[in-house]
């Protein structure tokens, strides 16, 4: 990839050495020569990453969906560098920013595009996300009835405590939690996940990338919160259906030149295996 020569820094406070870690990292490319920015803000403001080559994101996979929405609509990489707990998205660690950073500003990186779903909830309510679009009761944990289309199909009513629909990023997030599998973020396609189904064979789905997904609530006296990455909420419109489609943006993520997904997930999730050299066909 090109060298970095403008990078934005983005570092959760409040994460236990991100401060420091995010001091140590700036010094480093300030003696390249790189041009600056930082804040401890997020989700970030609009228009923040334009003309950045890259924003590196220091702090847990929370701090990284805060600043995904503007980090794909300004097409700049984010270098997540993990400081929480799991890191399924920040997955540089401390250690390895500190000892490969100069590299990685020189260009010794690649570029994973990830898939993000875009939401209207009625006219002028939209937003992204790259995990997920959760759907469920706004104000307690009760049933909700929610009929569900796939382009002009009627899939199937549920009574439900919430619908998850999660991207292949998502797929170790909120979905997983709920038992919806796992998606290889190459795949081009999203979930549709109940929670606690009361028909006990309403199981995940899985759609391909350009369908176009309407959710209706039929509740009687029920509104419905519709939460963003688990960050952000919109609001409902009273009858109006909630559209859910593959977006046009996709996120940029910087990742290690020999990043492999099946190694963090292992790590991750704590399966069984041991990383081996490859078998060469014969």
């Amino acid at each position: 990839m090109k060298p970095i020569r403008k990078l934005a820094f983005v570092v959760n406070e409040e994460k236990p050495g991100a401060l420091e870690l995010g001091r140590t990292l700036m010094g480093v490319a300030r003696r390249t020569g790189i041009r600056l920015k930082f804040t401890a803000r997020f989700p970030l403001p609009p228009g923040y990453l334009q003309g950045f080559d890259a924003c590196c994101v220091i702090g847990g996979d929370g701090t990284l969906l805060g600043v995904a929405r503007e980090a794909s609509r300004a097409r700049v990489p984010i270098i997540g560098v993990n400081r929480g707990s799991l890191g399924f998205l920040t997955t540089f660690s401390a250690d390895e920013a500190r000892a490969h950073f100069s590299e990685l500003l020189a260009g010794a990186y690649q570029v994973d595009h990830r898939l993000m779903l875009d939401c209207s909830t009625g006219p002028g309510l939209h937003d992204l996300a790259l995990n997920d679009v959760l759907i469920k009761d706004a104000n307690t944990s009760r049933l909700v009835h929610l009929e569900v289309f796939a382009d002009q199909e009627l899939v199937t009513d549920y009574s439900c405590d919430g619908l998850i629909f999660s991207t292949p990023t998502g797929s170790t997030a909120y979905n997983l939690s709920a038992g919806g599998p796992l998606i290889h973020p190459g795949a081009s396609v999203v979930a549709m996940t109940p929670i606690c189904p009361h028909t006990l064979s309403n199981r995940s789905i899985i759609f391909r990338q350009g369908i176009k997904l309407r959710v209706y609530n039929r509740s009687e006296n029920a509104r419905l919160l519709v939460a963003m990455d688990g960050q952000r909420n919109l609001k409902v419109g009273v009858g109006s259906p909630i559209r859910i489609a593959v977006s046009r943006h996709t996120l940029p993520l910087a990742q290690r030149l020999d990043y492999s997904h099946f190694a963090v997930v292992r790590t991750k999730l704590k399966w069984s295996g041991a990383s081996i050299e490859t078998p060469k066909a014969h």
